[in-house]
């Protein structure tokens, strides 16, 4: 396992409830050259002194606190322009990583020559307790699967020295997504490692579980963004329609 240092990206909102545990998930990795650049969004929880009592404990805690509210792609771009990791990961402050994460993905990448590298993951509630659903997907993806086939987005890892730097478009939502079709122009393939290494917390409040905005969302970036016609685009969100009904009925992978 080579230890370039990772750039850990993780934007916070009024995620007070969970934000210590999801930090705490990175911070014990097995791999221990991590930065962990948190960017608050001008939270109004008690969030900002969760954080700031972590970072006093370890100085591979990096705080950035806005003065204004700007949206997680937003607050994601600062924490990139501030990384200097040979990776670039990323982590919602709610969610949580198993704890050879890291390892295994940067040997993985390693072992293979592979820049862009995703895991499987699974669902807990607010609670923390399992869902019992699993995804999983294509283990190798290209340009044209991803846009069928997204990764979670605190699953995935990039080698930046190779692929550079890649900035999250300002959109509200599924601005994830958005990098991830940057990212693929430039690595080709989106690999996933055959693993659930990353717990993706649902919460009733939270931005993801809002389905028809997603939809519309789903379009601009099809249409808008990604400049594909009219009938691709048509295609593209029936498809993600149709994959959220079958996977929520059959609870399927």
């Amino acid at each position: 396992m080579k230890n370039g240092l990772v750039s850990v990206i993780m934007p916070n909102y009024n995620t007070g409830d969970y934000v210590y545990e999801s930090v705490l998930s990175v911070l014990d990795q097995t791999y221990k050259n991590i930065e962990l650049i948190i960017v608050d969004d001008k939270s109004s929880d008690n969030s900002i002194n969760i954080l700031r009592g972590i970072a006093s404990k370890d100085n591979r805690v990096k705080l950035v606190f806005l003065k204004n509210n700007g949206g997680a792609a937003n607050a994601r771009n600062v924490a990139i322009k501030k990384s200097n990791g040979q990776y670039i990961s990323f982590i919602d402050s709610d969610d949580l990583w198993s704890p050879r994460k890291l390892e295994k993905q940067i040997d993985y990448m390693n072992e293979n020559n592979y820049t862009f590298v995703a895991t499987y993951y699974d669902y807990i509630d607010f609670e923390g307790e399992s869902l019992d659903r699993i995804i999983k997907g294509r283990l190798r993806r290209n340009y044209w699967q991803l846009l069928k086939d997204c990764p979670g987005n605190s699953t995935v890892i990039y080698n930046a020295n190779k692929l550079g730097k890649n900035y999250v478009p300002l959109i509200r939502r599924r601005n994830d997504y958005l990098m991830w079709l940057q990212v693929i122009k430039k690595a080709h393939y989106l690999n996933i490692f055959p693993e659930i290494l990353v717990h993706y917390r649902i919460r009733p409040d939270s931005l993801s579980r809002k389905k028809r905005e997603l939809v519309q969302y789903h379009w601009k970036i099809y249409r808008e963004y990604e400049h594909l016609n009219y009938f691709v685009s048509i295609y593209l969100t029936s498809y993600y329609i149709f994959r959220g009904v079958f996977r929520k009925i059959f609870n399927r992978t």
